[in-house]
């Protein structure tokens, strides 16, 4: 019985992940994954104040949801909560109201790393990847780490958002999905083993971030559970668990230990807000990881777009309307490029938006990217 539950949550985990790989559209997602990096909430989980307005434009988005996709909304300011709007689907609610990043996911990731580099695990962001042998042979073998964060480590030829539409395909392989293999498998194959290093620019994908957690799990080694704790349950001192999911093809002696990671993670609405209260937290406070996180920002990127026009099919979000990226993070949202302002963007139109300076955070999760975007969030950033 165990065994046949077994198999047939992989089979939905690997069925609902193709589904997500063509256009994503009105997916449902895999919000219990069998295998993953699970923190439990804490007893002593930060309690938010309010202070609710009725805010019109957000109340229409979330009313028209069938259209929109939108599906909650926080505005955090004031170090209260003053906008709190959702209409959650059912499936998600009757899944511990547990919500997909998409590719936040990506910027946690750097997040957990400069918990490595602050708690002595990694040296610093300039290291370079050349004591890891699942990286041997490979074009990310020696590199700096901070070119694998600025997504920017020449690996344009095999993947990339922007060549191969889709940030997690390898070149002529659109079966090969580098979020389903482990890592040590996807460096394994014939094109990572014989493409070398291209002149390093800008180039989305999820390869360079699974590459950046799983060295962070090779470096932190059997602490990583440790570390994952003092992140997410000390430090930001969520309610309920999270976790990030465990690659989904391969079997496991060791359900905690292996480089399996995969920057696919998930929480509820409240608990995404707590981590970014925890952010703002650090950098606000200047701590180890707030200098962390300060560092990526004077050492963001530009992203060479050629316009901002949004997506293919013209809708908006912090990705499409940001000049820079840096560490995982997107900043210099147009218009307030002055402002220290971080940005985490998922699929789907989630978005984690932090302004340091007026101390405001903004959460959005959707179904898909059609809700206004620069109606409930530029709109807010703008307000003073």
């Amino acid at each position: 019985m165990i065994l046949m539950k077994k198999i047939v949550l992989i089979f939905l985990s690997l069925t609902l992940s193709f589904a997500s790989q063509a256009k994503h559209q009105y997916e449902e997602y895999s919000f219990d994954a069998f295998w993953k990096y699970e923190v439990k909430g804490s007893d002593n989980y930060y309690k938010f104040n309010s202070d609710l307005i009725q805010d019109e434009d957000v109340i229409k988005e979330i009313k028209n949801k069938k259209k929109t996709r939108l599906v909650s909304y926080l505005l955090f300011e004031d170090n209260k909560i003053k906008i709190d709007e959702h209409d959650l689907p059912s499936y998600i609610k009757n899944n511990k109201g547990l919500l997909p990043s998409h590719s936040m996911g990506k910027s946690l990731v750097s997040y957990v790393t400069g918990y490595a580099i602050c708690e002595g695990y990694i040296d610093n962001i300039n290291v370079k990847l050349d004591d890891w042998s699942t990286l041997k042979g490979t074009l990310y073998d020696g590199q700096n780490l901070i070119d694998l964060l600025n997504m920017r480590a020449g690996d344009q030829k095999i993947i990339g958002e922007k060549k191969y539409n889709s940030d997690n395909r390898i070149k002529d392989q659109r079966m090969f999905n580098v979020n389903v293999y482990p890592i040590k498998h996807v460096m394994e194959t014939d094109i990572l083993q014989n493409t070398k290093k291209s002149k390093p620019v800008y180039n989305y994908n999820a390869l360079a971030t699974n590459t950046i957690m799983n060295y962070t799990i090779f470096k932190v080694g059997d602490d990583y559970q440790q570390l994952l704790n003092k992140v997410f349950k000390e430090d930001a001192k969520i309610k309920n668990s999270v976790f990030f999911s465990k690659t989904l093809r391969t079997t496991y002696t060791d359900e905690e230990k292996g480089e399996y990671g995969r920057y696919s993670f998930y929480a509820d609405r409240y608990d995404y807000l707590r981590i970014a209260k925890s952010i703002m937290d650090h950098w606000n406070n200047d701590t180890c990881v707030g200098k962390y996180l300060k560092t990526i920002y004077e050492r963001r990127i530009n992203k060479n777009k050629k316009s901002y026009d949004g997506d293919r099919s013209g809708q908006f979000s912090v990705s499409q309307f940001t000049k820079k990226y840096g560490g995982q993070f997107h900043f210099d949202i147009i218009g307030l490029s002055k402002r220290k302002i971080l940005g985490m963007d998922g699929f789907g139109g989630q978005n984690i938006i932090i302004d340091f300076e007026k101390e405001r955070i903004i959460v959005v999760n959707s179904r898909d990217r059609h809700y206004n975007w620069k109606k409930i969030v530029l709109k807010k950033l703008k307000q003073k």
